[in-house]
């Protein structure tokens, strides 16, 4: 993906294990990417989602939360 390693944390919302994904926003402002990955297979790929697009994803989210 590239030479800056990930740094990888999940949600405060994901408990104790459950289907989860884990994010890498440390790539943002050098590479315009959030890196996405499944926790559950650590060493599997990754999808690298342009940081606006993953923003625009978040607000969607936290927008469909308030309405809920």
């Amino acid at each position: 993906m590239t030479t800056e390693s990930p740094r990888w944390f999940k949600s405060s919302y994901s408990g104790n294990g459950g289907s989860c994904v884990e994010v890498a926003t440390n790539l943002v402002s050098a590479r315009g990417i959030v890196p996405v990955r499944d926790s559950k297979v650590p060493a599997g790929p990754a999808l690298a989602v342009r940081a606006t697009a993953f923003a625009s994803f978040i607000d969607s989210i936290k927008a469909d939360t308030l309405d809920a």
